[in-house]
């Protein structure tokens, strides 16, 4: 079964991708990093016609470069800078960065290794690949198409009739279920309701004329474990920092979790929260996290309700209302909703990731605020780290 190409653009990617490469292209283009493939499902099985199907799609991907309307549209967001832009004009995805292989139990391993500028990129697109290859080739394709059309319209409908009043974007790009129902999902959003406010895709944000939206992930904090000069307790103060310096206070939202939100508030300083204009939950408990975070801002005399909480663990219609009823009056909320629109089918969604395992050939890892989203290939590596946390934690509380 020969799929049309998945992927036909650069621009169809998240935006934090491009803000996170900046600051990168900017400050660190010393850094190697090395990502690796995890299906967190159990009993995935992909044939062997799936990975050559899935290496045909990256041979493609790697042919692309920028087309001079994407490259002016990327200088038409507010921080992506010039220079940068330019640099991307001459930039491509490299095929020799990406090993992809089948095991004899069916398990797909995929490694990218390479400049950390180069090799972060092809996160998504990859993902993208991956899950669309599976579903098309897995299961009757306009079933699932079928199943996802009436689920977008009763969603569209409880919208509409005022049964969802929350505000969210759509953050679907890495598992949707195609390339050409993702666009639909945000063209029907964006047109037929008023809660959808943008996306994190930038072709289609692009394309539907609507706001792009995204700031950093956990790998941006992970790279600073793989700098020599950086006390491991002390990454997310040096990710921010660099963060504030390229953005001067712009794009600025915040996420929490990566070395868990604990340590992160040691950091997020007066400084930090003035520079700040919201955090972004990930993981653990939303509501013991959202008033944790008021906490913070009240504990510097920031009025909460000038900030934003915005939260994208996991979301459905019906979590995101019951948090947005919660909180609305206490602070600015709003939600990034990924795999619950871009493929929610008759069949169970793939839990898939590629996470950055190394930079510079030193293990990094994530932490998170639960235990079970933690992802590391050097268990001795990932307990000196909780060591590190744990021991910066403990001496703070003694001061």
């Amino acid at each position: 079964m020969k799929l049309e190409p998945i992927v036909v653009s650069l621009l169809d990617t998240d935006l934090y991708k491009f803000n996170m490469d900046q600051v990168i292209f900017h400050k660190h283009t010393d850094l190697c990093g090395q990502y690796y493939f995890k299906c967190r499902n159990e009993d995935v099985v992909f044939t062997p016609e799936m990975v050559q199907e899935i290496k045909e799609q990256v041979d493609h991907l790697c042919s692309l470069s920028f087309k001079k309307e994407e490259l002016d549209y990327l200088r038409s967001i507010r921080f992506i800078k010039n220079d940068y832009v330019e640099f991307l004009r001459l930039w491509h995805p490299i095929r020799d960065y990406v090993s992809i292989e089948l095991n004899e139990n069916g398990e797909l391993s995929v490694v990218v290794d390479g400049p950390l500028f180069s090799a972060m990129q092809f996160e998504i697109y990859l993902l993208e690949i991956i899950n669309e290859v599976y579903f098309r080739m897995k299961y009757d394709y306009d079933k699932l198409r079928a199943s996802a059309s009436e689920k977008l319209d009763a969603k569209i409908k409880s919208m509409n009739d005022g049964t969802y009043t929350f505000r969210f974007a759509e953050f679907g790009c890495r598992r949707r279920l195609s390339r050409e129902w993702e666009d639909e999902v945000v063209r029907r959003l964006v047109t037929e309701t008023t809660n959808c406010i943008g996306t994190s895709n930038v072709y289609l944000a692009m394309k539907y004329n609507v706001t792009p939206i995204g700031t950093y992930a956990h790998e941006f904090v992970q790279m600073y474990q793989g700098i020599d000069s950086i006390p491991l307790a002390y990454t997310n103060y040096y990710a921010m920092k660099d963060w504030y310096n390229e953005y001067d206070g712009d794009n600025g939202t915040a996420l929490t979790d990566t070395v868990t939100t604990d340590l992160f508030l040691l950091d997020f300083n007066r400084s930090m929260v003035n520079n700040y204009t919201g955090v972004r939950h990930d993981s653990g408990d939303p509501y013991e996290w959202g008033e944790k975070m008021i906490t913070h801002y009240k504990h510097f005399g920031v009025d909460p309700a000038t900030k934003l909480l915005l939260f994208s663990d996991s979301l459905d219609f019906d979590r995101a209302q019951r948090l947005y009823d919660y909180f609305h009056d206490k602070t600015k909320v709003s939600f990034g909703i990924g795999t619950f629109v871009s493929n929610d089918t008759c069949e169970k969604a793939l839990n898939i990731v590629i996470k950055l395992q190394y930079v510079n050939g030193r293990p990094v890892a994530k932490l998170s605020d639960t235990p079970g989203k933690a992802m590391c290939r050097d268990e001795s590596y990932l307990e000196y780290l909780k060591r590190s946390v744990d021991f910066r934690l403990d001496r703070e509380k003694k001061r």
